[in-house]
């Protein structure tokens, strides 16, 4: 189905607004590049000089070029072996900020009886600070293996599974809208990467923010040009 142009840079496929943002229950978001600024990963990386190496992994994972985004995010962390927690807690404080209408965006779900969840494939170092920052409700991402204040190259597991890829970020989905007693029809999703498309196709209502071309061409929102907020334009308070 063909997109059609709402408003400049604000592009739509398969709903017709005005959408009541109260007939939605839950609002999924992905962190990297979507609720952030800037892909964690990669700017770890840099405190060793591999940014370059990484973010070339990083990028073909999101394109969708990446078969295997486990094998891929392993290959990431592995690079990581030696940065040291105060180096990852710089990179929060000094680089990473909210994309433009994150606020605006959560504020107004939560206004409307939204819940909020924030699914990545990124870190708990930030994502835990980020569902702070934001008051989001849920969160679920990865953990990295720490010894003597310095990263091993490798995550942990947790009681979920290993690594939160595309299809983990869709049973999260899944699994929230359950303990909600919420139809997934009832949920939005919004990512920008190919790691995001498991769940915007779970869900009800999908959102590309600033996103790789295949996820675009998915979105039943896609935002081109401006901050998160412009969601609102779509979905009456």
């Amino acid at each position: 189905m063909p997109s059609v142009e709402f408003a400049p840079g604000l592009l739509l496929r398969g709903i017709e607004p005005p959408l009541r943002l109260r007939d939605f229950k839950l609002i999924a978001f992905d962190m990297d590049s979507t609720l952030i600024n800037i892909e964690c990963v990669d700017e770890i990386a840099d405190a060793v000089g591999r940014k370059a190496e990484v973010a070339a992994i990083t990028e073909a994972a999101m394109q969708g070029a990446v078969t295997d985004y486990k094998e891929s995010l392993r290959q990431r962390v592995a690079l990581l072996k030696g940065v040291t927690l105060l180096d990852v807690d710089r990179i929060y404080r000094e680089r990473l900020q909210l994309n433009p209408g994150a606020e605006a965006l959560v504020d107004a779900c939560r206004q409307a009886g939204l819940k909020s969840l924030l699914v990545s494939g990124g870190f708990t170092h930030f994502a835990e600070r980020v569902q702070a920052r934001l008051g989001l409700d849920y969160v679920r991402a990865n953990v990295l293996e720490v010894r003597d204040g310095a990263l091993t190259g490798r995550m942990l597991d947790q009681s979920w599974g290993d690594i939160c890829d595309g299809d983990e970020k869709r049973a999260m989905l899944l699994q929230t809208c359950q303990l909600l007693g919420i139809s997934p029809r009832q949920a939005i999703a919004v990512g920008d990467g190919a790691n995001d498309l498991p769940m915007m196709r779970a869900a009800g209502l999908s959102v590309a923010f600033h996103a790789k071309p295949l996820v675009r061409q998915f979105a039943n929102v896609s935002i081109e040009t401006g901050g998160l907020d412009r969601l609102l334009s779509v979905l009456q308070r």
